[in-house]
């Protein structure tokens, strides 16, 4: 049965934002794990909100760690905390900060990233003040990363310029950018329990806004590279995204695979911008599975020794409290 454990970790203040607790949630194999995934959430998301996925890769020997960002789910205590990311550097210091805090490990560490969360993901992969860490990754993997607007999401010139501006004044400034249910998944009781989550706030501030809109430029032109460190990739993305653009992640894509050894990417054909929601989202599961086992086997022949268990909780969980459930506690 997979263990699943709530508690929360601390993070530091960064420049103009505090320190804060985040929530974590991990899910635990019955037995020793075989590798760990750290998760990293999308916008107006939570760790909630992926149904058995986790659940269903703890069965599969691969413990799952995962937190609400800054600014996002229950890590939001009050109104004002809703969309308070900080700019990128305070997005990937958290980000960094949380992984370090399973490193090192006795079993491969991979790290997972959705929509929004695979933008930061790929942005850190591509910082090269972060190579100890990403040499330390044995993979990186991406659902749905936000690398460009589709037509029917991206905003105006002039919201993005006058937001910009106003930013420059009232960086804590809150604007809420809705994206219809319709358009993330295809399943109308995920689209249902999206809208009567009160933890999807569609909220950010102007400051956590722009620095979005700056790692996507930056992902999207090719300012950003993937470091040399990056040992293995998987692109997973519908055709069907509504939400991000699958035609500029596949560009993006396109570019950094030359420079990654091992780097596959995956056309979920039809499939909406939630793949771990939509119908059909059991192959999902199973692939991620799968890619991460195989590369577990692989590191595992490489080093001539077999992968040793992991410690059962990450160094900086606190009120932890364990619950035994098969599936996430949640709505979903």
């Amino acid at each position: 049965m997979v263990q699943e454990t709530e508690g929360t970790f601390k993070v530091a203040t960064v420049g103009k934002i505090g320190e804060a607790d985040l929530y974590t949630k991990t899910w635990l194999p019955d037995g020793p794990p075989k590798a760990k995934l750290i998760m990293v959430h999308g916008f107006s998301d939570h760790v909630g909100r992926y149904y058995d996925f986790f659940p269903s890769l703890a069965r599969a020997g691969i413990a799952v760690y995962g937190f609400d960002q800054r600014g996002w789910g229950r890590s939001v205590k009050t109104p004002a905390q809703r969309g308070l990311t900080g700019p990128t550097s305070t997005v990937l210091a958290d980000i960094v900060a949380f992984i370090r805090a399973h490193l090192p490990s006795e079993v491969p560490v991979f790290v997972l990233g959705h929509s929004m969360g695979g933008g930061e993901v790929a942005t850190l992969a591509s910082d090269c003040a972060y190579d100890d860490l990403i040499g330390q990754i044995s993979g990186w993997l991406l659902e749905s990363p936000f690398i460009g607007f589709t037509p029917v999401e991206e905003p105006s010139w002039l919201l993005v310029f006058s937001g910009r501006l106003a930013g420059r004044f009232l960086p804590h400034m809150h604007l809420t950018r809705p994206i219809p249910p319709e358009h993330v998944v295809r399943d109308p009781v995920v689209q249902q329990s999206i809208r009567e989550d009160t933890l999807c706030h569609d909220t950010g501030t102007l400051e956590g806004l722009a620095s979005m809109l700056d790692r996507t430029e930056a992902l999207s032109l090719g300012k950003t590279k993937l470091s040399p460190k990056v040992r293995s990739l998987l692109h997973i993305h519908g055709d069907g995204d509504l939400v991000c653009s699958f035609d500029k992640a596949k560009a993006w894509f396109d570019r950094q695979k030359p420079a990654v050894g091992d780097a596959t990417f995956k056309n979920y054909e039809g499939f909406y911008h939630q793949i771990h929601a939509d119908p059909g989202k059991e192959m999902f599961y199973k692939d991620v599975a799968d890619w991460i086992l195989a590369r577990c086997t692989k590191e595992g022949t490489e080093k001539g020794v077999e992968a040793a268990p992991a410690a059962t909780n990450g160094p900086s969980a606190t009120a932890a409290a364990s619950v035994q459930h098969s599936v996430p506690e949640s709505k979903l």
